[in-house]
């Protein structure tokens, strides 16, 4: 094989992986959205989205900033030497990294170091399996950190709150899938996708659950149960009204994917692997002995392009809604004034801070003056010129609850009137927004091209030893807008959401397959 050859398709499958939403996810989206009433936040989120996924495929630029933990799933004819192909990939994914096309993610679990180019123990995973035919198929799938971290798994028999004992049945793993869906809420970037393993043991069900995200969304399932189960699923879990970001709606859940294995008399794992509604997945067929691409998968049919309506849909929204202008330094009567459900508008000064940064505030002084200013939960896709300038490539927020045992303190600490996530916080944080005069802004997850270009420059940056995306960047942004979800009056979008769509979820609890 010619693998140089082979190297430069893989680059380009990355890349087109990266930045350019399959055609068959954008058919699902595309439905979404005309699903929904203008003028509602969902169809204000929606509109945000679209106009991302256009924005990504026009820039050749990440759709969402987190681009995952690059899992390649390959296919190869006998004879392939497969320690060649992971030498390629390894080079591929490097290339692709410096090139801004992924975000540097590969961090060591120990140290806490970010080798910078998403190679290191275990990244990327590369899964190979032999076959008769003449061709090697490769499939990638980047799968952030946000959705990834909404994967579940149940042990049947078990009691799921809202639905009762799910036993080890059609009905039981039913119920658990409904389960996943309630308690991804808006924190994996719904409306999303599920893939669910039924059966094998632990670490094979969560394989067989990721696998199924590798189907096409518009497959037919040839398991005749395992298909009505797929239909009950996505035709009832989008009755829970969580919506497009937890914000509410009429679309809570895109695809839905079921495989099923055999599994030992003890155990009986239902396992799901949640996605986004960046559902960055392609494949391609590859010639084995010039490594040239033959063809393109997940892209029949047609290619929707999608109309910037982001700006229309904030427009429509203020007929239901305030839309207020903030800029720091941000007094406590300007956030008293703000309640759930209000857009807001941010021009001026903002700095990212995320995992690292929370813990390092904790216990150090700032390295600037935080009073009055607003946090973005965001790890940034970043780029540097010759003269030593930042430019930011991608930037949307990152889910808001992993700080939640910091962001209290931290707000109270430093005077911090506003944080910007995605997924909303919890009661902690929620209490502390109340005593002191904050606020919780609902970005649109996975729109990171949408929010880069509110970026119109970076001022500077510190503690850069945590990595690109844990740095804490000095960001000016024009027009970066916002939902008001949890306010300084002890209200929060989020838990009504919660509590509303667990009620709904009660009405799934009597057995429907016998």
């Amino acid at each position: 094989m010619n693998l140089d050859k082979f190297q430069e398709s893989m680059y380009q499958l990355i890349v087109e992986t990266s930045t350019n939403l399959p055609k068959d996810v954008r058919r699902a989206v595309k439905r979404a959205k005309q699903s929904e009433s203008a003028g509602t936040r969902a169809a204000m989120s929606l509109s945000t989205i679209t106009n991302n996924i256009q924005m990504a495929d026009e820039n050749i630029s990440p759709i969402c900033q987190d681009t995952g933990l690059p899992t390649f799933k390959i296919k190869t004819p006998v004879g392939v030497n497969q320690i060649k192909i992971k030498e390629a990939i390894y080079q591929a994914i490097a290339q692709a990294t410096k090139d801004t096309k992924l975000r540097p993610n590969s961090v060591d679990s120990l140290t806490g170091k970010n080798s910078g180019d998403n190679l290191g123990g275990g990244t990327p995973v590369i899964k190979f399996e032999q076959w008769e035919k003449d061709y090697i198929d490769v499939r990638l799938i980047l799968k952030g950190g946000g959705c990834e971290n909404k994967n579940i798994q149940y042990s049947l028999p078990c009691e799921l709150e809202g639905l009762g004992r799910a036993g080890r049945d059609l009905d039981g793993i039913r119920k658990c899938i409904l389960h996943s869906v309630y308690q991804a809420q808006g924190q994996g970037c719904s409306a999303g996708f599920i893939g669910v393993g039924i059966g094998g043991d632990r670490s094979s069900g969560y394989d067989l659950a990721k696998e199924q995200l590798f189907r096409s969304t518009e497959d037919v399932n040839p398991n005749e149960d395992l298909r009505k189960l797929e239909d009950y699923i996505l035709e009832n879990a989008n009755k829970l009204g969580i919506g497009t970001m937890g914000f509410g709606g009429e679309t809570t859940l895109l695809g839905c994917k079921i495989g099923v294995m055999n599994r030992i008399p003890a155990s009986f794992f239902v396992s799901v692997a949640y996605n986004c509604w960046a559902f960055r997945r392609l494949g391609v067929k590859v010639n084995p002995e010039t490594g040239e691409i033959q063809e393109w998968l997940y892209q029949e049919g047609e290619k929707i392009e999608f109309a910037n309506e982001a700006e229309n849909e904030v427009a429509a929204s203020k007929e239901e809604t305030n839309v207020i202008t903030l800029k720091a330094p941000i007094t406590e009567e300007q956030i008293r004034e703000l309640k759930v459900g209000d857009v807001v508008r941010i021009d001026g000064r903002m700095y990212t801070g995320r995992d690292a940064i929370h813990k390092y505030l904790t216990d150090h002084d700032a390295p600037v003056d935080l009073n009055g200013q607003v946090i973005y939960h965001c790890g940034p896709v970043m780029a540097k010129d010759e003269e030593g300038n930042w430019t930011v490539k991608a930037a949307g927020p990152t889910t808001s609850i992993r700080e939640e045992p910091y962001q209290g303190d931290i707000m109270k600490k430093f005077g911090i009137r506003a944080v910007i996530g995605k997924g909303g916080m919890g009661p902690k944080t929620l209490a502390a927004l109340k005593e002191h005069g904050g606020v919780y802004l609902n970005a649109i997850g996975g729109a990171a091209q949408y929010y880069a270009d509110c970026i119109k420059r970076v001022d500077g940056v510190d503690l850069t030893e945590f990595g690109i995306p844990e740095a804490l960047w000095h960001l000016h942004v024009e027009g970066f807008t916002a939902v008001v979800t949890m306010d300084s009056h002890g209200n929060s979008l989020h838990a009504d959401v919660d509590k509303s769509s667990l009620d709904k979820l009660a009405q799934f609890k009597e057995p429907v397959f016998k």
